[in-house]
């Protein structure tokens, strides 16, 4: 019998193939893996005065004054709120538009149409910002400024927290539905030109041939775009939200995320110890829920699982 080598052997003999990865490895080391030792602080009552690891222990005080004052549901709630629908409606619509692209047949018209959609996606959430707050002004904004040309008046959006959930999905499509149509659109043109031949001589009219071909195919590529979305599901998308919203305490209700949340503990309130429990809730329940779907779906098709 072949004698079983050990990890020494294989790195003594792929030692460039490691060399290659260890710049990546020390990425992860010192970014996700050494400052997990602050996890230590979501259990004590931070104290500026003390030492890093002298501040008093106070078990899970923390975390229960969060669940508690109800802000740990309410961020869970958002966080999960606002992430399952950027999921599903840029996927659904990113599916829709990547096929009506793929049946077009003026190449230049389809290349413009595909350019203009994909251009958003390279705008930054500052520029973002400032092109909303240039809308939604009450004294100047584009849209105030349009009321009152008709006799109407202004409307200060910026104090009405449920315009906002409506704004912040709908500016978040504007800006990362063209990349993931982009990627659906590659996957489309990997389909093999003979079925849609074949269903064209069985009498198969355009819109049989998207749902009976074309959309069975997709369904790979969007269980794979849906478990790396689910993966971060918990983790917002915090430039959007605090570029558009900053510290107007008015809208938090419905527009405050953990990362937001996390964020403003440690910058504007100092509370290192609840800002620590929050990020570490939010990497538990991220774990458990990626695990869980990921498990689910292995249990449905091994194929289309991540591990």
């Amino acid at each position: 019998m072949r004698k079983k080598r050990g990890f020494l052997h294989e790195l003594v003999k792929n030692r460039l193939l490691f060399l290659m990865i260890t710049p990546a490895l020390l990425f992860f080391l010192v970014n996700n893996y050494f400052p997990m030792v602050g996890i230590y602080y979501a259990f004590t009552k931070f104290d500026f005065n003390t030492s890093l690891f002298n501040s008093e222990f106070v078990g899970f005080k923390n975390f229960e004054f969060l669940w508690r004052s109800g802000i740990l549901a309410r961020l869970t709630l958002n966080t999960l709120g606002y992430n399952v629908a950027f999921i599903l409606l840029v996927n659904v619509l990113a599916i829709a538009l990547s096929i009506l692209l793929s049946e077009l047949r003026i190449k230049w018209f389809k290349k413009l149409t595909q350019s203009v959609m994909f251009l958003p996606y390279f705008i930054s959430f500052v520029i973002l910002s400032v092109i909303v707050y240039n809308i939604f002004n009450y004294e100047t904004g584009v849209w105030n400024t349009m009321l009152k040309s008709f006799g109407m008046e202004p409307v200060d959006v910026y104090s009405k927290p449920v315009v906002w959930i409506f704004l912040i999905i709908l500016f978040y499509l504007w800006k990362n539905i063209g990349y993931s149509m982009v990627i659906y659109l590659a996957a489309i043109t990997g389909i093999s030109d003979e079925y849609y031949e074949a269903a064209k001589i069985d009498g198969a009219n355009i819109f049989q041939r998207i749902w009976y071909i074309t959309v069975p195919m997709l369904k790979s590529t969007f269980v794979l775009l849906l478990l790396f979305a689910l993966g971060s599901i918990m983790k917002g998308q915090f430039d959007l939200f605090y570029q558009l919203i900053g510290n107007n305490g008015l809208l938090y209700n419905t527009t405050d995320i953990l990362d937001t949340y996390v964020f403003r503990s440690l910058k504007v309130t100092f509370e290192i110890g609840m800002a620590t429990a929050a990020g570490l809730y939010q990497s538990l329940f991220g774990f458990i829920l990626i695990m869980t779907v990921n498990w689910i779906i292995r249990k449905l098709n091994d194929e289309y699982a991540l591990f």
